[in-house]
Order: structure tokens, then C-alpha cells, then sequence
């Protein structure tokens, strides 16, 4: 079983970004972190969570590092019984907010995975971006994890900006594997609609060459691409949960929970939220749409597919793949060659 928790709070809103999170609202965090414990509650009887059975933790956002470490001590108190013995807890974090304190209460509290909210050590790039942290402030926030003993470090690195180049992503390359970091999640900018960037019409740079050429990068350092947008010495157990398609408990606003063919929708305005916590909107899937998942999922990342999940029509499609060496398999389950082009692999598959 894997928990998302999500905080919807920020600092301030980045330009690109359509996550469901607000600057605004930070005089409501105490009340939200009470729900977010009442929901946890009412989410582990539902999902009939068994004690030692969960096996990851992620705290995303927003910006988990505007909470305070002591705000989430009751919510770590009462799942304890439930996590697994070697739960991967991971929490993101922004490099202006995650001080070395926080990051010290956060480990004392469970924390033993940090992903940090980078997306470049340009500071020139971090402005365009609308990020509020330098550079400089991002290296000493990496480096004061590891100083107060977390273990595993991420970051992320956004890409596709109208002024990138190969030598600027090389050197936030270069910065990037100069630190005690194990793995690195890479995003390409994409103008998402009610952002800033959207508004102002910006456009990203898409040349896929480039995305190719960043991504051999990366791998050439040692760092090993299990999924379209990760990499890494060490596999993110949570990450690898989704595209494994396991069960998963999301709470907050805005979060989604998983069950079997059900998906779980809580309110995303925080207020709302806060009145009902426990208040969800029910998705039903069918066979059809959990199979069309698993195989968008598998072509994105190193879980591959199953071949008893095709018919006889999308087996052939799928012969032809593996003679173009779109695809290979390796005994009863088929792997992407390219994850670059997961996506129209799949719509060739499931084309009628």
C-alpha cells in the first residue's frame, strides 16, 4: 500500500505551474493539517490497511517545506503502526524553505527520502522560471540534508525553456552530479493552461533531440532512467508503485486515492476541504480503462506489460514493434525501447 499526503501550500506561485496550490492561504495550514489526520483515519479504515503494510510515504505539493516539522508529528504518530519496516518516506521540498532545521526535525520524525524542487542552478533561468530560491541556496539546502543524515537525495530539473541550450543543461548537469544526490527527476516545461506562462504566452522549446540527448546525459553519469521522467542509483519504491499499478491512499486536497477499479476524488479548495475532509468523489474504471492504464503505464517505465493482457489483434501490433525493435521481450512481458515515444506506441497497440 503506498500514502500520498499533498500540501497545497506555497511561498509563492512558479510561472509553469498548474498543481493545486496556493500562496494565499497559509493562515489556514493548522486547520488543514487536522484534516489531513481525519482523513488518514477514516482513508486506513476504508482501504482496511493492515498493520506493517504500508510500504512508501510521499509528501508532495505545493511545498511540503512551508509546514513546519511539529505540525506533522500527530499524523506520523498514528500511521507508525501501520508503515512496513523499511518504508521509504520521501517528502519534496524547496531549496528557500528547507532549512537545516526543518530538515533535522523532518528526519527525526521518519523523513528518509528528500526530493528536492531545483529545476536548474541557472540563476538567470530560476527567475525566468518564477522560483524564489538561488542557486547557491539550492546546493546548501542538498548539502544540509545529507549533513543532518538523509540518506536518499532527488532533485528536479526542468528542460524544454525557450532559453535553454546544451550548454546551460550541462552545466546544471555538472552542479547537479557535483552533489551527494541519487537520483534526478527531469521535466519537460510544458505551458499549462491558467499558469502565468500560459497567460503571457510563452512557449517552451521542444526539440525532441535535445530531450533525447538530456537523457543520455544523465544516463552516461551513472544514473539509470527507470521511467520517462526518472533516474537514478537509487529507484523511487513510490514512484515505481504507480506505474506498477498498486493500490494507493491519496489525502488532501486534491489528492487521488486508488482501490482495485476505484478512484477516490476529495475536494481540491482547501476550505472545502477543511469542512469535509472526508467528503470524495467516486470514479468506477472498467476492465477496459484499468487495462489501457497498465499498458500506458508499463511503455512509460521498466515494469513493461504482461503478454496475456493483449488480444490476438494488439498481439500482432505488438510482433510488429518488436521486429521495427520498438519493443523487446524478455520472458512473458514486453519493454520500451524509447520511452520518448511510449505514448504512440500505445495508441498503435490499442488502434482498432
Amino acid at each position: 500500500m503506498l500514502l500520498y499526503i499533498h500540501i497545497p501550500f506555497c511561498d509563492s506561485k512558479c510561472y509553469y505551474c498548474a498543481f493545486n496550490s496556493y500562496a494565499d492561504k497559509i493562515y489556514l495550514k493548522k486547520f488543514y493539517m487536522n484534516a489531513l489526520l481525519e482523513q488518514i483515519k477514516f482513508e486506513l479504515d476504508r482501504f482496511e490497511v493492515k498493520k506493517k503494510s504500508i510500504e512508501t510515504i510521499f509528501i508532495g505539493g505545493g511545498t511540503p517545506s512551508t509546514i513546519d516539522a511539529y505540525m506533522y508529528e500527530d499524523i506520523f504518530t498514528y500511521i507508525k503502526p501501520y508503515l512496513s519496516n523499511k518504508v521509504e518516506v520521501t517528502t519534496e521540498a524547496n531549496p528557500n524553505s528547507a532549512t537545516e532545521k526543518w530538515l533535522q526535525d523532518m528526519n527525526k520524525i521518519g523523513i528518509n527520502r528528500i526530493s528536492f524542487g531545483v529545476q536548474s542552478f541557472n540563476d538567470k533561468k530560476l527567475k525566468y522560471l518564477g522560483r524564489n530560491h538561488s542557486a547557491k541556496v539550492a546546493i546548501n539546502a542538498i548539502e544540509n540534508a545529507k549533513k543532518v543524515g538523509i540518506v536518499n537525495l532527488s532533485l528536479d530539473l526542468i528542460h524544454g525553456v525557450q532559453k535553454d541550450n546544451k550548454i546551460l543543461l550541462k552545466r546544471d548537469l555538472d552542479v547537479a552530479f557535483s552533489l551527494p544526490i541519487n537520483h534526478i527527476s527531469t521535466y519537460h516545461l510544458s505551458i499549462e493552461k491558467r499558469t502565468k506562462f500560459d497567460k503571457d504566452k510563452v512557449k517552451n522549446r521542444d526539440i525532441i533531440e535535445e530531450q533525447r540527448w538530456f537523457y543520455e546525459e544523465i544516463e552516461g553519469r551513472g544514473f539509470k532512467q527507470y521511467e520517462i521522467s526518472n533516474f537514478g542509483k537509487y529507484i523511487c519504491k513510490h514512484n515505481l508503485g504507480y506505474w506498477k499499478h498498486k493500490n494507493y491512499i491519496g489525502v488532501g486536497a486534491g489528492a487521488v486515492g486508488f482501490l482495485k477499479d476505484r478512484r477516490f476524488y476529495p475536494h481540491k479548495r482547501i476550505d472545502r476541504y477543511i469542512k469535509d475532509p472526508l467528503f470524495a468523489k467516486i470514479e468506477i474504471l472498467s476492465k477496459s480503462d484499468i487495462k489501457t492504464e497498465k499498458i500506458f503505464l508499463g511503455l512509460r517505465s521498466v515494469v513493461g506489460i504482461k503478454k496475456d493482457i493483449f488480444s490476438s489483434d494488439e498481439l500482432s501490433r505488438v510482433n510488429i514493434l518488436l521486429k521495427e525493435d520498438k519493443l523487446f521481450q524478455k520472458e512473458d512481458k514486453f519493454y520500451n525501447n524509447d520511452y520518448l515515444l511510449s505514448d504512440e506506441i500505445a495508441l498503435f497497440i490499442l488502434s482498432c
